[in-house]
């Protein structure tokens, strides 16, 4: 699969568990970290573990990908999963404000994730 469509798997898994504020942004001219990172907000330490949870789940079944790295699990209120070519980065709503990763990396393109999410 190419990054891109990874990236949707990953935005329609945190949609389908009601995460928010998701957006994904295309990095590839700006890092060689990732191609895309993924970003959601999660509204308890309880659900940003869920979310991250249907995110394995969907790329696993249907990327057959497992993250390279998982960091901040047990915290809560900043889950990383690392596949490679594609970041996903889940946070508590202090988090996301605290780290602005939009604004940050506000030269990369956003994805049109419209016609994929139902919600937001």
């Amino acid at each position: 699969m190419i990054p891109k469509e990874l990236a949707i798997i990953a935005a329609k898994a945190l949609d389908e568990k009601k995460g928010r504020e998701i957006s994904a942004i295309q990095v590839t001219e700006q890092t060689t970290l990732a191609d895309y990172f993924v970003i959601a907000t999660g509204s308890s330490n309880t659900q940003i573990n869920a979310l991250s949870g249907a995110v394995e789940k969907a790329m696993k079944e249907q990327a057959g990908e497992d993250p390279l790295r998982r960091e901040g699990y047990r915290e809560g209120t900043w889950v990383l999963l690392d596949y490679g070519c594609v970041v996903v980065h889940i946070f508590s709503e202090e988090a996301r404000e605290f780290y602005a990763l939009e604004r940050l990396w506000h030269d990369g393109t956003p994805l049109d994730l419209s016609g994929v999410l139902t919600r937001d």
